[in-house]
């Protein structure tokens, strides 16, 4: 079975609807730190990036009189359960293995605590690596989720996280 590359997932037509409501470059830039935190950490960084550049995926847009609202976004988002379902349809519709796709899909599920009621998550390394990536591109009022990109500079960027998932894989078969 091939591996669903990133490319593959980065320009499905359901991944682009959702990620520009979201934010491009807030995704790729996760993705981009959860590759760096899976090698740190010794996660896999295929899994990792898909589901750190899938992470909000489930966004609504929560508007008041044609402006963000945040606090109402904070106070009734549940972004997390939809995205997870949102990836989870997305990656077994792409053929990727059906493990694999619930693995990201719960990391995205639990990439934020925002929708659950006070309390801590228990989270496995795949799914704290998602959240540490999504929060080292935070930014205050969600501001991150308004940066552009270029979109020539997006599929080069995500072609780059591309090959270095493929040159992990490579020199993990060259070691066996």
């Amino acid at each position: 079975m091939k591996r669903v590359t990133l490319m593959e997932v980065f320009t499905h037509p359901i991944t682009q609807k959702y990620l520009k409501r979201s934010g491009i470059a807030h995704a790729i830039k996760t993705a981009d730190h959860a590759f760096r935190l899976a090698i740190a950490f010794n996660v896999n960084p295929d899994l990792a990036t898909k589901a750190a550049l899938l992470h909000d995926i489930g966004h609504y847009e929560w508007y008041t009189d044609g402006k963000w609202d945040y606090e109402k976004y904070r106070k009734n988002d549940i972004h997390a359960i939809k995205g997870a379902n949102r990836a989870h349809k997305l990656l077994i519709r792409l053929g990727e293995k059906p493990e694999a796709a619930k693995q990201i899909a719960l990391a995205i599920l639990l990439h934020t605590d925002s929708y659950l009621p006070d309390g801590n998550l228990k989270q496995n390394p795949l799914q704290r690596i998602v959240r540490l990536a999504d929060e080292l591109d935070e930014e205050p009022g969600g501001m991150h989720h308004y940066r552009q990109i270029d979109e020539k500079l997006a599929l080069k960027k995500i072609r780059t996280l591309d090959k270095k998932v493929e040159k992990y894989y490579s020199q993990l078969k060259s070691i066996v």
